[in-house]
């Protein structure tokens, strides 16, 4: 009986480790073959900008310098996002599948490096992000899905899609190819209408954005919703794809596409590709603005060229080699004739990025108003000077300054008292040596170097964390920092809509709504006006997308901190002239 068990027992064992092997040979077979999705995903089936630009010139022109394009090039992004990530682990790929949707649903890692990602997948908010999307989405944070498909499957936009029919019925005459079998520029073989990319719901994905403990890091769309322009039916895209930067002015006719130097519907109503907004790029010129000339070298290599000390300047490289003055050049920057061409495309670049400057004035000063000095008194000697400027909100949409994170954007007022010998006697928003403003974060004030600015008119909104010890204090970023050390963003134990914030984290807005004014009120004091004679008040509204001490906490370099710096903006700058008896 006992011998029959055993043979039973050794035969049930035997099949069930044959099963067992079987089943793992099958599923190594199984990781072995190709997953049937593989291709689909593949970086084929998201067409990049550079392909787009063969026939629609103009738009991708404007879309190229946008910060759109930029949104997954910033090195400030990868800073802030490494950073809130080794903070907050919990974050994971939430900011990506915004800043780089296609290279989310190509399934790159969070923390691939640029130089390691697709080049669809380093363009940010592409094309295809928006014109490949057929669903309407609402308030999602960014989990919208690009239909993936090679260049000749559909692309969504407002209109129906005619002009691509006319292309394609006459392709001979177009010279368009409608196949890998053809000859010709390859394009997509019908456009398809889809009504949300023309409603500023299609922005709220990620133009209004809250983490999972409910503090929201963008609130245009809560601005927007309570605004003036949203009940007199103005749209996101009337201001910002306007010809007139943030006001939603009559568009002007614009062909659909140009190919084959043949103009098609030129009649159509053109929409600016660039999104004119505040911000501005400070990444390295060979990398951005997206340019095709730049694509024959790397990431790496272009962030091993130093465009600040002239290389590839003409006069500079004549210079050292008539001075014979050796220099250790990277090994791709080792022929002077390489870095002549790098230099062509860095100039181009550089060039972009100055019309976005003058852009990104237009729009800030087209949503803001100055008016001032009122004075309270008779300016005299030895009497302290009251006087009052009103800034004004002039954008009917959202708030000034609006947008995200409450360490930015930066907006604020600067006022200087300059006496009849040309001398700066009093000044108020001024700024410390690394180019912060003179507040309780400042570094320079921190140790003593400068005065606090007690006058500071500043527009920033500041997160408010109440922490182990103390009260309220402003923070660079709504992180709990616990007992444990083990920072953590936990959901907190009650709906957040019951305190409208979450436990421990506020916002604390100082930012104009649409419309409305601040007055804002300046005492400088007897003692430094000293003499009689022509006095002069000079003031400004000045603009950056980050300030230099938040930059500092994610561990920005100090080429970043000094472009952030060059790329400061003034904004209405005036003087008034006053006499002082």
């Amino acid at each position: 009986m006992t011998s029959i068990l055993t043979r039973r027992t050794h035969r049930a064992l035997s099949i069930l480790f044959a099963t067992i092997i079987a089943a793992g040979a099958a599923r190594a077979a199984e990781e072995e073959a190709v997953d049937p999705h593989a291709e689909v995903y593949s970086a084929d089936a998201f067409p990049s900008a550079s392909v787009c630009a063969d026939c629609h010139e103009q738009i991708y022109d404007e879309w190229r310098v946008s910060n759109h394009a930029y949104a997954s090039i910033s090195p400030m992004f990868h800073k802030f996002e490494q950073k809130i990530n080794s903070l907050a682990p919990t974050i994971d790929n939430f900011c990506v599948r915004c800043h780089a949707q296609v290279g989310t649903q190509l399934d790159e890692a969070r923390e691939l490096p640029l130089w390691e990602r697709s080049q669809v997948g380093r363009e940010g908010i592409t094309c295809i992000t928006c014109h490949r999307v057929s669903e309407a989405y609402l308030k999602v944070n960014g989990e919208r899905r690009v239909i993936p498909g090679d260049i000749f499957q559909p692309m969504y936009g407002p209109f129906g899609g005619d002009g691509v029919r006319e292309v394609v019925a006459d392709k001979g005459f177009y010279r368009v190819a409608t196949s890998t079998e053809e000859r010709g520029n390859q394009i997509h073989l019908s456009g398809i209408k889809f009504d949300q990319l023309s409603k500023s719901e299609f922005c709220v994905g990620c133009h209004q954005v809250a983490v999972n403990v409910g503090i929201k890091l963008e609130v245009v769309w809560d601005q927007y919703r309570a605004s003036p322009a949203f009940e007199q039916g103005v749209t996101c895209q009337d201001c910002h794809m306007s010809p007139v930067p943030g006001v939603p002015a009559e568009r002007e006719a614009g062909a659909a596409a140009t190919i084959a130097g043949q103009e098609v519907r030129p009649d159509r109503k053109h929409s600016h590709h660039g999104f004119v907004g505040p911000g501005y790029p400070i990444a390295h010129p060979g990398i951005f603005p997206h340019n095709p000339d730049a694509e024959q070298w790397t990431v790496e290599q272009w962030l091993r060229f130093d465009y600040r000390a002239g290389w590839g300047v003409s006069e500079w490289e004549d210079e050292i080699e008539e001075n014979g003055t050796e220099i250790a050049f990277p090994e791709e920057w080792a022929d002077r004739i390489d870095r002549e061409e790098a230099r062509a495309v860095i100039d181009e670049n550089l060039e972009l990025i100055a019309e976005k400057a003058e852009l990104r004035r237009q729009v800030m000063e087209n949503g803001s108003h100055i008016d001032g000095p009122f004075f309270d008194d008779t300016p005299e000697v030895g009497e302290s000077l009251d006087f009052a400027y009103r800034i004004t909100n002039t954008n009917s949409g959202h708030n000034l300054p609006s947008g995200s994170l409450g360490a930015q954007p930066e907006i604020w007022f600067n006022v200087a008292l300059i006496d009849p010998d040309g001398n700066n006697v009093w000044e108020s928003g001024y700024v410390d040596s690394n180019g912060d403003m003179a507040d309780l974060h400042s570094l320079d004030v921190a140790a003593g170097r400068i005065e606090h600015d007690d006058q500071l008119v500043n527009l920033q909104t500041k997160f408010l964390t109440t922490n182990v010890k103390g009260t309220d204090r402003e923070m660079y970023l709504p992180v709990q920092f616990d007992v444990d050390q083990l920072p953590f963003l936990r959901p907190p134990g009650q709906p957040t809509t019951v305190i409208n914030h979450p436990p421990f984290v506020r916002m604390e807005g100082r930012s104009l709504p649409p419309l409305s004014s601040r007055e804002v009120e300046y005492t400088v004091p007897g003692s430094v006006i000293t003499k009689p004679g022509k006095y002069r008040l000079a003031s400004r509204l000045r603009s950056r997308a980050e300030p230099i001490y938040f930059m500092r906490f994610v561990g920005a370099t100090s080429d970043m901190e000094q472009a952030m710096n060059e790329w400061m903006i003034d904004i209405h700058p005036a003087t008034v002239e006053f006499e002082v008896k």
